[in-house]
């Protein structure tokens, strides 16, 4: 089986001292790839190159258009090799490939959609202070940007960070999770195709206490993108203050999906079960928090739970299934782990809550879709990320209690409101603490809408203009075009 490589300085390379590591399916637990499993020497190498490239290189200087026609062109060749991308995808995630297919025309999506805005901003005059001056501002790349991606979507999250870092001229090194890098290095194979010059885009396969964290100490690097885990975020977040390094961090969230009982039932219904189950759970803005207003409480989940038996679970390969495995069995005992807790706090579990006992499933990462009902907040299933197919339901009885238990968590990335009365829904979301919400929607994002967190859910934004103004500096120029002496110690 052919080693994946890196990606260092325009060559393909093994790590330095030979380690692999196998790429499991975690449908079956087949291995399915060998990778490069690189370490600190191979992050130097990278960073060395990235840094050679941005302060002696031509990238930097070259116009905006010129770098905007180099994303471009990535975009065209991710949608060549869609169906080899999203099947690379559920192979390593085991999602379905339904939804590696859309994930493809979205990845697609976002290099498009900074190609086309990345050589929009000329800078801007400001007014001068004095008379024969000119002061303006200009927006500057970065420099060498360290990338750290997760596992649950690999390609989107990596092209959130590719397109908008080579599109404003910054060099990167990008670190894809070690157990799901097959679609990232299949990208930079589109990236050396496309013509991106030598050392501007440079990949490295290892874990995250390696290579990860070279990169978050390393002060040859000038910013540090992460999304993953609020406590390796929290460390990266420490290490980068060796040199005050610029941070983009998106730390996961616990999301409220909060619905009136004049919303639109069937609609509410159905969304709800749309808000937590792709991907098994493994979502960071998955709506894992329900709360339903209490008149409709016993309606609301009676419907939930026939629907919900109705999944199909299975390989992503197959056209019936809906829901595919958890990632690895080290997170299955995650999930297991919160599960027990939750039943122990008292939580209701009224559907799934264990493996299943389908033979054909018994060598993957399955878990039965569950609900609990009977849940408060100060419960860890209500409060921690579990990350897996988890719907926690509460009750309210009040517009304000509903808001009180929407911001009663440490996250807020997102979250949603279902009501039919627009001006109660306002009300609602303008107190809600995150940094989407959704009204008669969950989940929806675009490569126009910046997205991010309030509170422990992250710094700074992804996707969008702020998502483009991650990778650049801010620069004030003033230049006096009439100098004259000031005098102010005499002549």
């Amino acid at each position: 089986m052919e080693t994946k490589k890196m990606f260092i300085d325009g060559k393909w390379v093994d790590a330095g001292i030979g380690e692999t590591r196998s790429i499991i399916n975690p449908f079956n637990q087949e291995e399915i790839a060998v990778a490069a499993e690189g370490n600190e020497s191979d992050a130097k190498a990278a960073i060395s190159a990235a840094r050679q490239a941005f302060d002696n290189g031509d990238w930097p200087n070259t116009p905006a258009a010129a770098r905007a026609a180099f994303v471009r062109k990535i975009a065209e060749l991710i949608e060549r090799d869609k169906e080899e991308l999203a099947e690379l995808e559920s192979l390593d995630t085991g999602k379905t490939v339904e939804e590696s297919r859309g994930d493809m025309d979205d990845i697609a999506g976002v290099f498009r959609y900074y190609a086309d805005i990345g050589d929009k901003d000329g800078g801007e005059i400001i007014d001068s202070p004095i008379p024969d001056a000119v002061s303006k501002v200009v927006h500057e790349p970065v420099g060498v940007c360290g990338q750290i991606t997760p596992w649950n979507y690999p390609l989107l999250q990596a092209s959130w960070k590719l397109a908008p870092a080579l599109v404003t001229g910054n060099t990167l090194v990008m670190k894809p999770s070690e157990i799901t890098p097959l679609t990232t290095v299949k990208v930079f194979e589109l990236i050396e195709e496309a013509g991106v010059p030598a050392g501007v885009a440079n990949l490295v396969l290892g874990a995250g206490n390696t290579v990860g964290a070279e990169l978050s100490t390393n002060i040859e690097v000038d910013l540090i993108s992460f999304t993953g885990g609020i406590e390796t975020g929290k460390k990266i977040m420490q290490a980068a203050s060796i040199n005050v390094k610029k941070l983009a961090l998106e730390l996961g969230g616990k999301n409220p999906n909060v619905v009136f009982a004049d919303a639109d039932f069937e609609t509410a219904v159905d969304q709800a079960m749309n808000a937590v189950f792709f991907h098994a759970g493994q979502i960071c803005s998955a709506g894992t928090r329900l709360i339903i207003e209490e008149s409709i409480h016993d309606k609301f989940v009676e419907a939930l739970v026939e629907r919900v038996q109705n999944i199909k679970i299975g390989s992503g390969f197959d056209d019936d299934t809906q829901m595919g495995p958890l990632i690895s069995a080290e997170h299955l005992a995650k999930v297991e782990k919160y599960v027990e807790a939750g039943k122990k706090e008292g939580a209701k579990v009224v559907v799934g809550g264990k493996q299943p006992e389908d033979p054909a499933l018994q060598n993957g990462f399955f878990y039965l879709p569950t609900i609990f009902t009977n849940c408060t907040t100060d419960m860890s299933i209500v409060q921690d990320e579990a990350f897996g197919p988890i719907i926690t339901v509460e009750t309210f009885t009040t517009e304000e209690e509903a808001v009180k238990l929407a911001n009663d968590s440490i996250y807020g990335l997102a979250g949603g409101v279902w009501t039919n009365d627009i001006v109660k829904a306002e009300r609602c979301v303008a107190k809600m603490r995150m940094g989407t919400v959704w009204i008669n929607e969950f989940n929806l994002y675009f490569p126009h809408a910046p997205w991010g967190g309030f509170k422990q859910s992250g710094i700074g934004r992804e996707l969008g203009k702020l998502g483009l103004e991650e990778y650049t500096e801010t620069k004030h120029i003033f230049h006096n075009l009439k100098p004259e002496p000031v005098n102010w110690f005499g002549e």
